[in-house]
């Protein structure tokens, strides 16, 4: 019996399976990637050769405010390597540029300022001002007119008085803004709690174009995109990794050009045809992305398409901060069923969505369709039974729970990172 590595927290947990004709494994060619050039080399390149936009020397003379957003710690974007080259571009062109960076947290915590030193490293912080963005902070945002849903915009007030406002991050795809990076920076990464919520409503989060790998007509990028423009995000620096967290590619440039750009090329290293299974296996990729349970929500999108009805969905993640939110556990375990969660969800309005409905929603989705079995730290054992979802300490338990529902000899497809993959239809 062969094992299958698959990432759990800063390790791996083996899975005691091997490929063959009843057990498929989905692994994007992003996995096999390897770039020419060495990391810094491959991000002094892009800045080297910005997609339709001037340089960023050019953009940066004359601006004495210079803010910049980046990813907080739940996204595992290598600011280490990408922050020291962006600054020393910025420096050169105009040495007594004030630089800021504002933290996108979006509706996150803000992040620590442990982890704000592992994440860009004391050299970086020693030369900046570090501000974590609070969505709750009504006080500091700036109204920026309405979005094309409806939506009041209301970002960061730091942001709007910035000579220059530049975007750093990393692209992905993502479970229903299609991608992340580029626009996603400002909407959520920089807006109000109102913004947010009301971008994140319950039709928005249930449009068939809310989904992995979707930009066209899908509503919740819709509104990305028009903030970003009102924001007057100038420029933006995104790479893209692989399941090792390294950098195998590079954008800069135009906001919107740029970030077209990246999707596409994430697009090409990451979509995978589906290979409908009884029992699908997926994970978060590990840390950062499965910190907790609301993160791993994501995961389960990949099983989900590839999944044959009734399916089983073996979810793997470590989840060392818990659950992500009461809100999160609640809008779960305080309903008879999933049906009951998404038939409150759908029933409220735009403008009073809650907090983290739409990961219930989406959640409750899946939940409605499969078992969800996740293997995860026994802490959370109970609560992961009290959101209608079952527990097991073991993959190897988890498999024969799974077995016993859909039969010893049930097909089974693995993922081994579900946030780096767009699974699409056959």
């Amino acid at each position: 019996m062969g094992l299958l590595p698959l990432p759990y927290d800063t390790g791996h947990l083996s899975l005691p399976l091997e490929p063959g004709d009843n057990v498929q494994v989905l692994t994007p060619p992003s996995s096999n990637f390897r770039p020419p050039d060495t990391p810094e080399e491959t991000v002094r390149r892009a800045l080297e050769s910005p997609l339709a936009s001037p340089p960023l020397p050019e953009l940066v003379r004359g601006k004495n405010k210079i803010v910049i957003i980046t990813s907080d710690h739940t996204r595992p974007v290598p600011s280490r390597i990408t922050l020291p080259i962006l600054l020393a571009e910025i420096k050169k062109a105009n040495p007594q540029a004030q630089i800021t960076l504002l933290v996108a947290t979006g509706m996150h915590r803000p992040s620590t300022p442990e982890e704000l030193a592992h994440k860009f490293g004391r050299p970086v912080l020693d030369r900046v001002t570090v501000v974590n963005h609070r969505a709750e902070a009504d006080g500091e945002m700036t109204f920026l007119g309405t979005l094309p849903s409806g939506g009041e915009l209301w970002i960061n007030r730091l942001a709007v008085e910035a000579d220059l406002l530049i975007g750093e991050g990393f692209i992905e795809p993502h479970f229903f803004a299609g991608f992340s990076g580029g626009r996603k920076s400002v909407l959520p990464g920089i807006a109000s709690r109102k913004t947010v919520l009301f971008n994140h409503n319950a039709q928005f989060i249930a449009s068939p174009y809310a989904r992995t790998g979707v930009l066209g007509n899908n509503p919740i990028h819709k509104d990305m995109v028009r903030s970003a423009q009102q924001a007057k995000l100038a420029f933006i620096l995104n790479v893209v990794i692989n399941a090792g967290k390294e950098i195998i590619h590079c954008v800069a440039g135009h906001p919107l050009e740029a970030h077209h750009a990246g999707c596409e090329f994430v697009r090409k290293i990451t979509a995978v045809k589906a290979q409908p299974a009884d029992i699908v296996i997926s994970t978060n990729g590990g840390y950062p992305l499965d910190q907790n349970v609301y993160q791993s929500v994501k995961g389960m999108t990949a099983a989900e398409a590839t999944a044959k009805p009734d399916a089983v969905i073996i979810m793997v993640a470590r989840c060392r901060d818990g659950l992500g939110g009461d809100y999160f556990f609640h809008q779960l375990a305080d309903q008879p069923s999933p049906q009951g969660t998404m038939d409150k969800i759908m029933a409220t309005p735009r403008e009073e969505t809650v907090l983290d409905q739409w990961e219930s929603q989406i959640l409750a989705r899946i939940l409605i369709k499969h078992k969800v079995i996740m293997v995860t730290d026994p802490f959370l054992a109970g609560y992961i039974r009290q959101m209608h979802m079952d527990w097991a300490p073991t993959l190897e338990e988890a498999l024969s729970k799974a077995r016993a529902v859909k039969g010893a000899d049930a097909s089974i497809t693995v993922i081994p990172d579900g946030v780096g993959i767009i699974v699409e239809q056959s």
